[in-house]
């Protein structure tokens, strides 16, 4: 019902397909709750998904990790005087009744990093091997001079960001500030394999090449995430990849979902300000978070307030009331919301289209907004 031309536009490019979609999703390190900048990346990419399906034709394949393995968990399990894995467990099942609860349905795959340790060493070993990378003492560093000129960012900020990410760009070790860890020796107080380095850990780059590699192969059509997640994350998974396959790009589109703010600054625990998910459905209607989170353009960033969440409640009362009208309403409109949502995911003007012309419109936009 409503079909469009085969694909979608996003970020101002088309992006053809047929009748699959590889996408990968970044998705949770499990050592804390769910906060609404988690939720936004995570509604979003489920939204991208009920497009593609019901309004383009395409089944999409959705991997969502799980990063497992990582030094802020260990910490988090440390303070809690549990094991990492057990720690994981919980919070992931917390995770899961969070989405749940939002009407975010399950990915096709959600692969653990601790699984693909393995596949991992296999990479490392076949970078150093084709020179691309290179070990010191125990650590195989990827080689990333030029990573700040391709990803389009400068050199102070790259600095700043690989910083603040855990990329220790200060590191003795390196050739280059950029060069980043894909296996990293590591002390027995974290999780810890055998490698032909020694013991050690998967570098966070390498641990999503790993897993994207082995779910969906060499390239992908959409890899989503936060905005924030745009260098050094997605540009290093980007950059190994195709340093190992050969294949570029890897990544046909990207889908980076805008930040959510508070006050202007970035929702973060070390910030104090999180606005967490569990308290706002506590409140509000899981249709009124979805609706706050959509009712905008997916790319831009946003300050969160609560008055957001009554202007959301009140436009899914309008297109509900518009949905409940008798008769299938202008069938030109179901056409036009479809495509509204394959131009850029425009949710506001879908909404505007559906709630003037109700009927098929309405209900059809209500289903793959995920408000019922």
């Amino acid at each position: 019902m409503g079909r469009v031309a085969a694909g979608v536009e996003l970020g101002g490019r088309r992006l053809g397909l047929l009748d699959r979609a590889r996408i990968y999703v970044c998705g949770v390190t499990p050592y804390d709750v769910t906060h609404l900048g988690h939720a936004a990346t995570f509604v979003w990419v489920d939204t991208l998904v009920r497009v593609l399906r019901r309004c383009v034709d395409v089944e999409p394949m959705v991997c969502r990790n799980v990063t497992d393995v990582d030094d802020v968990l260990d910490s988090a399990a440390m303070r809690a005087g549990t094991r990492a894995d057990d720690f994981a467990a919980f919070q992931e099942f917390q995770f899961a009744g969070d989405m749940s609860a939002l009407h975010v349905r399950r990915p096709d795959f959600e692969p653990w990093a601790h699984r693909y340790v393995t596949a991992v060493i296999r990479l490392s070993a076949a970078l150093v091997e084709s020179g691309a990378a290179y070990e010191r003492s125990g650590t195989v560093y990827f080689r990333g001079a030029g990573m700040p000129d391709r990803a389009g960012v400068d050199r102070e900020s790259a600095v700043r960001l690989a910083a603040e990410f855990g990329g220790r760009p200060d590191d003795p070790d390196k050739d280059d500030p950029f060069d980043v860890a894909l296996w990293q020796a590591s002390a027995h107080d974290h999780q810890v394999w055998a490698s032909p380095w020694g013991p050690g850990r998967p570098g966070w780059h390498a641990e999503c090449v790993a897993m994207s590699l082995s779910v969906l192969g060499a390239g992908m059509d959409v890899h989503a995430g936060g905005a924030d997640l745009a260098f050094p994350h997605h540009a290093y998974h980007a950059a190994i990849a195709e340093a190992f396959t050969g294949v570029a790009p890897h990544t046909r589109a990207w889908f980076h979902v805008g930040t959510v703010t508070v006050d202007g600054a970035k929702m973060a625990k070390s910030a104090g300000n999180l606005v967490l998910l569990g308290d706002l459905l506590a409140d509000h209607a899981s249709a009124a978070v979805r609706m706050m989170i959509l009712d905008r353009p997916w790319h831009a960033s946003w300050d969160y307030r609560p008055g957001l969440l009554d202007t959301a409640a009140e436009r899914v009362r309008t297109l509900h009331e518009a949905a409940a009208r008798p008769g299938p309403g202008d069938p030109a409109a179901v056409g036009e919301v479809c495509r509204l949502l394959a131009r850029d995911l425009d949710v506001p003007a879908a909404v505007d289209v559906a709630a003037d012309t109700g009927g098929d419109a309405a209900r059809l936009l209500i289903s793959v907004l995920g408000l019922a």
